[in-house]
């Protein structure tokens, strides 16, 4: 299984911080059951829930939440407060002296267990997208390709624009690692990335595709704008110099190999007519694009 990028992880100890600070605050009910200890304000106060430690948390980081299952976040958020609601009447009724209520208990031990439920399932929509994701360029990796190739098809035909796959390969990378090692390979790696990110659209996905290879989905309304996005990606990774920690600057070029996505075609074909766009390019000279099947 690939490492979790860095983000995920702390993601995931912030997590798994947050809910065993919630069981610690379950500890203080008990005290204040058995020993009529008050509580503090994250448990008698109206707006606990965003005062006890998860709920500041899981407000920090409602955009995460929200950008992996925006109705279960929304659920969170509801059955946190729902919990918090009936703990606060509990203890209140309990400081005065008075017996607490059946029903509110209910609804305290439903809700912890709902809550417990969600939050387990977010950790693993976490896990299950770290690993569907490039450690070293945050792209994602070829999983995904499949079900995003099927979108975007439907969505073309739906718009009546061309869809292009295309095969995107760093040129000479190969002595790049053999001269300068495999962690500064990594570093322009990772660096192409984020130049090849910040030239495309944002409704042109980019994948990892293995080793120095990248697929990028590109959708367009004609054969010259095809080759105008392909041009201006080119341009900007001749125009962005790497530099190393020796100090000097790495010159960078890739090569493209462009396949119009057919009616016949699935995306294994596609790739395959891309490749070997690919491989004409390379044979021709590098730094430049080829389109399958002009």
């Amino acid at each position: 299984m690939p490492a979790l990028p860095s983000e995920a992880d702390i993601f995931i100890a912030e997590l798994d911080a947050a809910v065993e600070a919630h069981m610690n605050w379950t500890r203080r009910i008990l005290r204040c059951a058995v020993l009529r200890t008050v509580p503090g304000e994250d448990v008698l106060d109206p707006l606990a829930h965003t005062l006890c430690h998860f709920g500041n948390w899981f407000m920090s980081s409602r955009d995460h939440f929200e950008a992996l299952d925006a109705p279960s976040s929304r659920c969170v958020e509801a059955v946190h407060k729902t919990m918090h609601d009936a703990i606060r009447s509990i203890c209140t009724r309990m400081l005065a002296g008075q017996p607490g209520n059946h029903a509110d208990l209910e609804t305290f031990e439903q809700s912890q267990s709902e809550l417990l439920v969600l939050l387990a399932r977010f950790k693993t929509l976490i896990l299950t997208q770290a690993v569907r994701h490039d450690p070293l360029t945050g792209l994602p990796l070829r999983y995904g390709i499949e079900n995003d190739f099927a979108l975007y098809r439907k969505e073309a035909r739906r718009n009546r624009t061309l869809l292009y796959v295309a095969m995107i390969d760093v040129d000479h990378f190969k002595p790049v690692n053999d001269t300068h090692g495999h962690l500064v390979g990594d570093m322009v790696l990772r660096q192409l990335a984020g130049i090849l990110k910040g030239t495309l659209r944002s409704n042109e996905p980019l994948y990892r595709f293995g080793g120095e290879e990248f697929l990028w989905l590109l959708q367009c309304k004609s054969v010259a704008e095809a080759e105008q996005s392909a041009q201006r990606l080119l341009a900007a990774v001749r125009g962005a110099s790497v530099p190393i920690p020796d100090g000097a600057l790495l010159a960078l070029t890739v090569t493209l190999g462009l396949a119009r996505v057919r009616e016949q075609d699935d995306l294994s074909s596609a790739i395959m007519r891309a490749d070997l766009a690919l491989y004409d390019g390379k044979k021709s000279g590098r730094d430049r694009y080829v389109i399958a099947d002009p």
